[in-house]
Formats: structure tokens, C-alpha cells, sequence
């Protein structure tokens, strides 16, 4: 009971972090698209003032799900840290280049300079979220065994599952940060910025579901366990998340964007409990389960009980910041490249 509470509360986080996170990642990827200094003027300042001042404070999550691993399931964290270290490091130096260039950025007044580091900014973003599905892809079709190191240090998220993953993962990122810089947009009374973010949210959201229609041939060849837990166990919560995808594009072309977030946050959430659900009661494919893997009830006492207090301080603060910022005007910035 204990291993299981924890292990869904550790979905949680991993949820919010893919919402949250994930969109920051999203936007970082229409910075690049944006088009030149005077033309994308517009579009960098409104992603600047979204994620300014929160940017930092959602890698809270990533910090809470490791941490949680680390305590709840040491074996576990153990076996994906030491067979994947090669695209967590990746995806950490692309997290702190992308933090570096977006705070270099603002404080540079060169045009050369922050053409440089808005480049860094971008390619981070649209590599971080990369290796992170890449890392998901290989968990999920069974190519990191219990142990240190008894993976392939590099077929283990160099394969067909992993691609899909990396893939859908940027695109997720890209979707969603469209749909939120949407409702963005229409609160700074932009209708160049609406209709700029609303079509790239429609196009996002488009060639998502189609690489995600196509992701079934992929994991039906290349991860048929995964495959087989998805259209069963998982199906539900699969079909939740295409409806969820759905609704979100049409309340974008209806121009309801409020709505739109949260369709388009409610697939996302979908699509990783039904990972969840698909590989459940296993914790790594083929035989290593929640239980055999799970602390001590005492360990994992401590865990939820100290989560508990830290939620008492962390929620209402997180909300708090996301609020002020929301509501905050938007203040115009130097020329972007």
C-alpha cells in the first residue's frame, strides 16, 4: 500500500513536471521559430514575460520525482541513473545551458550576443525534452535491466521506442506551450500574437496526433508488452487523452484558450497514466515489480510524511507565483534576435 501511494505520488510529479516544464521546453522551440530580430520582436517578449518567473521554479518537479526515486525505489533509481547515464547527462547540461543563455540573454544588450545565447536557449529546449523521452522510451520497452550498469550504455535509448519518444516529447512540449501562450496572447489584447500562437497550436497539435498514430506500428514491433498493456489495461485512459487532444484544438479554433489549457493539459496527463497503467504492477520490464523494488515501510513513512509538510509550504507558494505573474503587465524588452 505504502509502495504504491508513493509511486503515485511520484506520477504526480512527474505529471506536473511534463505540464509545467514541459510547455517552458515548448517555448523555447517557438523562440527559435519566431522569425528574425524585428519580426520576432514580438513573440520573444510575450515568452520571456510567460516564463521569466517561473522558469527556474518548475524544475522542482524533476528535482521531486529523482529525489523520491532515490528514496522510494533506491533499486530502481539505481539500474535507470547507471544504464542511461548517457542522456540524463544531456539532458542536465542542456537544463543548465538553457538556464545560462535565457538569463544571459536578458542581460545582454549586444545584438551578437543575444542572437548567440537565444540560439542556446532554443537548441536546449528542444534537446533537453528529447533525451528526457528518450529515457522514458527505454524504461518503457524493457531495455533497462535491475542492476548496475547491466544495460547498453547506448542501444538502451538509441532504438525505435526512445526516437518515439524524444519525438513526442518535443512535440507535446511544443503543443502545449502554443496552447498556453495562446490565452497569453489574448490577455495582452495581441490579436497578432493570438493568431500567430492559435495557428501554431493548431499545427502542433496536428502533426502530434499523427506522430502518435504512427507510434503504434512502433511500439507494436519494437515494444510489444508496452504495446499490448496500452490497448488493454491502459485503453481507457488512452482514448481519455485523444479526446483530451481533441477538445483542445477545437476550443483553440473557437478561440476559447482557457478551455484549450486545460484539454490540452488533461491529454498529457493521460498519456503518461496510461504509461503508468500499461506497465503497472512492474517498475522496469520484464520482472522487476513496485514491491520488490520499494523501500522499507519506515523509509517510505518518512518520505510521504515529509512530502506532506513540504506540499503545506510548496502548493500555495507555487500558486501564489504563478498567479502574481499571470496578472502581472508585460513590460517591453530590447529587440530579440
Amino acid at each position: 500500500m505504502l509502495a504504491d501511494l508513493t509511486l503515485a505520488v511520484m506520477w504526480l510529479g512527474l505529471t506536473c513536471y511534463a505540464l509545467f516544464g514541459g510547455a517552458d521546453f515548448g517555448a523555447g522551440l517557438w523562440d527559435l521559430l519566431a522569425g528574425g530580430t524585428r519580426r520576432g520582436h514580438a513573440q520573444r517578449t510575450l515568452i520571456e514575460h510567460t516564463i521569466g518567473p517561473v522558469w527556474e521554479a518548475n524544475h522542482v518537479w524533476l528535482i521531486f520525482v529523482i529525489v523520491l526515486l532515490w528514496g522510494g525505489f533506491s533499486p530502481v533509481f539505481a539500474a535507470v541513473l547507471s544504464t542511461l547515464y548517457v542522456p540524463l547527462t544531456l539532458a542536465a547540461l542542456g537544463i543548465i545551458a538553457r538556464g545560462a543563455a535565457f538569463a544571459f540573454r536578458k542581460a545582454s544588450t549586444a545584438p551578437a550576443l543575444r542572437r548567440l545565447f537565444g540560439a542556446c536557449f532554443a537548441l536546449s529546449s528542444v534537446l533537453t525534452p528529447f533525451f528526457l523521452g528518450t529515457v522514458a522510451g527505454a524504461v518503457a520497452s524493457g531495455r533497462v535491466p535491475p542492476g548496475l550498469a547491466e544495460g547498453d550504455t547506448f542501444t538502451s535509448w538509441l532504438n525505435p521506442t526512445s526516437a518515439l519518444g524524444g519525438v513526442l516529447a518535443v512535440l507535446t512540449c511544443a503543443h502545449l506551450a502554443a496552447v498556453y501562450l495562446c490565452a497569453d496572447a489574448a490577455r495582452e489584447r495581441s490579436e497578432t500574437l493570438v493568431a500567430a500562437f492559435r495557428r501554431r497550436a493548431l499545427i502542433s497539435g496536428a502533426v502530434t496526433g499523427a506522430v502518435a498514430l504512427a507510434g503504434v506500428a512502433v511500439l507494436r514491433a519494437d515494444a510489444p508488452r508496452l504495446f499490448d498493456g496500452l490497448t488493454h489495461r491502459a485503453l481507457p485512459l488512452v482514448v481519455l487523452s485523444a479526446l483530451g487532444g481533441l477538445a483542445g484544438m477545437v476550443l483553440v479554433a473557437r478561440r476559447r484558450f482557457v478551455a484549450a489549457r486545460l484539454a490540452a493539459a488533461l491529454a498529457v496527463a493521460a498519456v503518461l497514466w496510461s504509461w503508468g497503467a500499461a506497465q503497472y504492477p512492474l517498475m522496469l520490464v520484464p520482472d522487476t515489480t513496485v514491491r520488490s523494488t520499494a523501500s522499507h515501510s519506515a523509509v517510505l513513512t518518512a518520505c510521504l510524511g515529509s512530502l506532506g509538510v513540504g506540499a503545506l509550504l510548496l502548493i500555495p507558494s507555487l500558486w501564489w507565483l504563478y498567479h502574481l505573474f499571470q496578472h502581472e503587465p508585460r513590460r517591453s524588452g530590447a529587440p530579440d534576435a
